[in-house]
């Protein structure tokens, strides 16, 4: 999925460098295990955040669908078995029986040791539309075109892991494909459309979200998802408001980019194809109606307990405990989460997607969230967080 609260990237610098770590976190050395850019150091749970009994439930019911993906591997197959059996009233117990706790630390070698990264947030929304094309429903919401071609680098380099070319052939050539831009301006996509909606910014806002519903002049309503993507790179149009709109990084948010739009409809086209990125969907079948979207492992989402990481640097299904700070608003937190998706905004070793639910409270929140965030990786006992990056 391929999804990003709007934000800039002024605010973020302010955000970060505002937030202080949480305890001392001394030097180098005094880390068991390093990989890449992070330093990990095992803890207790007595020397860890306290959560609520309720949360480590939601994280239980999300880790164990992760278990169906990956429960056969070697790190994870007895503590899947395990959590297969794990009543809900012993979710906690469960989880300091079989993780330890890894602090995670940014390692940069100029500006030296942080714990300190980045929470967004994202929903799943509603929209109106029809599967048919009237005055009111108008605008497409496109399935994967015909000429998107996709090449999986993974297996070129390690680095390159999760990573993948997007184009489409010119004669004998793999070319970029279409911007936003240039998606828009086509004729020729007529057979991919899913649906048709009555508002452009709610077609933004999905891509941004990867997933939604939509609502049938009927009463029913279809079920849509990350399909593909167009290769290009995300850009946030809070850094085109603030540039040309004269909107403060402090007021950036999803509802106030919405009211923008609304309020400055001939500029509405201008700010979004500031973004070239452009996602395309695929229906999704046989999910009730009490279920999350599906995130990029393959299984539902639970609100409150699935996250969306970087999988440069983290493997889908892994748990970690997050402490989230934030002040206007208030939405500071403990929780237990589970890596389950993620997000072409979504890069760094501790930046996280927190995903909220369904429906227009959650959609408040998560336009409200640009949260500080430590974490810690819950690492099965035996293993190393080596073993699940």
């Amino acid at each position: 999925m391929n999804r990003c609260v709007q934000f800039s990237a002024l605010s973020l610098v302010l955000l970060l460098t505002a937030c202080s770590s949480v305890g001392p976190l001394g030097e180098r050395e005094d880390y068991d295990v390093k990989k890449g850019p992070l330093l990990f150091k095992p803890a207790t749970y007595r020397q860890v955040p306290e959560s609520q009994q309720a949360d480590w439930n939601n994280a239980l019911q999300a880790f164990v669908r992760s278990c169906t993906t990956m429960g056969n591997k070697p790190v994870w197959q007895s503590v899947c078995a395990r959590a297969l059996t794990t009543n809900a009233d012993e979710a906690k117990a469960f989880f300091e029986n079989e993780f330890v706790p890894w602090k995670v630390v940014r390692d940069d070698e100029k500006k030296g040791l942080s714990d300190n990264g980045l929470m967004t947030g994202y929903y799943e929304p509603m929209l109106r539309g029809s599967l048919t094309k009237t005055k009111l429903y108008r605008y497409p919401v496109y399935g994967v075109p015909d000429d998107l071609i996709a090449v999986d680098l993974t297996s070129l380099h390690p680095q390159l892991k999760g990573l993948r070319l997007r184009g489409k052939v010119v004669g004998r050539k793999l070319v970029p494909y279409d911007t936003r831009a240039g998606i828009e301006k086509r004729k020729d996509m007529s057979n991919n459309v899913l649906c048709w909606v009555d508002d452009p910014i709610d077609v933004f806002f999905l891509q941004i979200q990867g997933s939604g519903r939509v609502m049938l002049p009927d009463g029913t309503f279809i079920r849509i998802g990350f399909g593909d993507q167009n290769g290009h790179p995300y850009k946030a149009i809070g850094q085109w408001l603030i540039r040309n709109a004269g909107l403060t990084p402090e007021e950036m948010s999803m509802q106030r980019i919405r009211q923008w739009v609304r309020d400055n409809p001939r500029r509405s086209r201008e700010l979004l194809n500031y973004n070239p990125s452009y996602v395309f969907f695929e229906k999704k079948e046989g999910l009730r109606d009490e279920e999350g979207p599906v995130g990029a492992q393959g299984v539902p989402l639970t609100a409150g307990a699935s996250v969306a990481v970087d999988r440069r640097f983290w493997s889908l299904g892994v748990p970690f405990l997050v402490q989230v700070e934030q002040t206007n608003p208030d939405m500071s937190y403990v929780r237990p989460v589970v890596a389950q998706d993620t997000g072409g905004a979504i890069r760094g070793p501790i930046r996280f997607d927190y995903f909220w639910g369904y429906g227009d409270l959650a959609g408040k929140q998560a336009g409200q969230q640009k949260s500080n965030v430590n974490c810690w990786v819950l690492v099965p006992k035996g293993f190393t967080p080596r073993d699940v990056m």
